[in-house]
């Protein structure tokens, strides 16, 4: 399953010459100078050495696999679950109501280079997919090791991005999907590594290939 909060399909826009600014409508941009983000990742050469590392299994099963096996989002602070800190976390100016929720602002979208001012059409992102996880690992783990995952503020493993771009990734790893800006592949697939070799989750021969092999021109 994605990693989304559900909503009704969405049509994006697309910017003529002359059109009209709207809020929630794609701007194509660098980002923001005063945009936060994830974590920094570790750098490329320590990503590969860790790739080094991982256990390189088949894939498992997804069977048994739940979203709610990954209890998410969970209090943070106060009012605040895990998706409403990463999107103040992760964007600009945000303001927020009495209840957390985001009600003015703006995010960057890393992975294709989008920028939003309505947080619904921004989703935060596993970096390491929950269902991915599970066929990696986390099916023998114990709940709250999942829940730990999948509300991970301390390692990059949690990102604000464009819905659709989210929804198209899925539950697929680097071998299957990457960022389409390419800009950002090598952060992302630094991320990937980072977050699987904490939780000792392994790689598939496939999906261990497509990384190494993106990660040397890093």
């Amino acid at each position: 399953m994605l990693d989304f909060y559900a909503r009704r399909p969405r049509m994006t826009a697309c910017l003529g010459t002359g059109a009209a600014t709207l809020a929630a409508i794609t701007v194509l941009s660098a980002a923001p100078a005063a945009q936060a983000a994830p974590p920094t990742p570790v750098s490329a050469a320590t990503a590969r050495t860790y790739l080094a590392g991982l256990t390189v299994k088949a894939e498992g099963s997804s069977d048994g696999y739940s979203r709610d096996k990954f209890p998410h989002w969970i209090t943070q602070s106060g009012t605040c679950n895990t998706r409403e800190t990463v999107l103040k976390r992760d964007g600009s100016n945000v303001q927020t109501g009495s209840d957390c929720a985001a009600t003015s602002g703006s995010w960057y979208s890393a992975y294709d280079g989008a920028t939003w001012t309505a947080s619904g059409d921004v989703d935060i992102d596993h970096i390491v997919p929950l269902s991915e996880a599970w066929k990696s690992g986390a099916s023998g783990w114990t709940t709250a090791k999942r829940q730990s995952l999948a509300n991970d503020l301390t390692r990059p493993q949690l990102i604000a991005v464009t819905d659709n771009v989210n929804q198209a990734k899925g539950d697929k790893d680097p071998a299957e999907w990457m960022p389409p800006r390419a800009a950002y592949a090598c952060t992302y697939l630094r991320m990937y590594v980072q977050v699987k070799h904490y939780y000792d989750l392994s790689v598939d021969s496939a999906e261990k290939s497509a990384i190494q092999s993106k990660l040397s021109g890093c």
